[in-house]
């Protein structure tokens, strides 16, 4: 019976796992829709968002199986329980994916307004970010956890810059706001794409530490 409940939590760990892969792939696409103007790209990425859609049913329906027949206990309990929202965290990723890809719709009609110079970066900050998160829960490593939090303030402060600049563009030239302000909301998502793997990230030192991040501020140094 014990192996079986091991096997059941290794299948819920993996198949996690591939939903992530998905969404990380969701969000290259997305951006890379953007900036190479690629329509197609963009709307083939939107109509994979169901694949997403449908894992998160079936591993929320996993994990609430293994809670109702197993009644696990401790570490475990935690582990299921932070997998069902780490499980809805992957899910808003790739809703916010699909919402870059909808701006991008709207951007490839019209004349860029700029070269996308801090998208990409921002956008390859916020994979990283999703990608050690699950590394770290994969792996039990709630060093690179720590390193997930922290690293939130270069999203943050890459949404920042790209406000400001945008801003100057609206204000210098009114006919370029529509393409600014769709702009800021794809930074606007991609800056929420960095606040869920840091979510993911909180879920795994609760996991593994029984420790509670959340509201308390981000700890400068893992005090382990």
């Amino acid at each position: 019976m014990e192996r079986q409940f091991e096997k059941e939590l290794q299948d819920l760990r993996e198949n996690l796992l591939k939903m992530g892969t998905l969404v990380e792939e969701a969000i290259a696409n997305a951006v890379k829709s953007l900036v190479e103007r690629d329509s197609e790209l963009a709307r083939r990425t939107i109509e994979c968002d169901c694949q997403i859609d449908q894992m998160e049913v079936k591993l929320e329906e996993k994990a609430v199986k293994l809670l109702a027949l197993r009644q696990p206990m401790a570490r475990d309990l935690r582990f299921i329980i932070k997998s069902v929202k780490i499980i809805a965290s992957l899910e808003r990723i790739g809703d916010h994916a699909v919402n870059i890809c909808e701006r991008a719709l709207e951007l490839n009609k019209e004349p860029p307004l700029k070269p996308y110079i801090d998208i990409p970066r921002m956008a390859s900050a916020a994979q990283m970010m999703l990608k050690e998160a699950l590394d770290a829960f994969i792996n039990e490593d709630t060093d690179l956890a720590f390193k997930v939090c922290h690293n939130d303030q270069i999203i943050d402060d890459l949404d920042d810059q790209i406000l400001r600049e945008l801003l100057t563009f609206m204000m210098g030239d009114p006919h370029t706001i529509t393409r600014a302000v769709r702009i800021i909301q794809i930074s606007k998502y991609l800056e929420r794409i960095g606040d869920l793997a840091t979510n993911i990230a909180e879920s795994v030192i609760y996991v593994i530490d029984a420790r509670d991040i959340r509201h308390g501020g981000y700890i400068k140094e893992n005090p382990k």
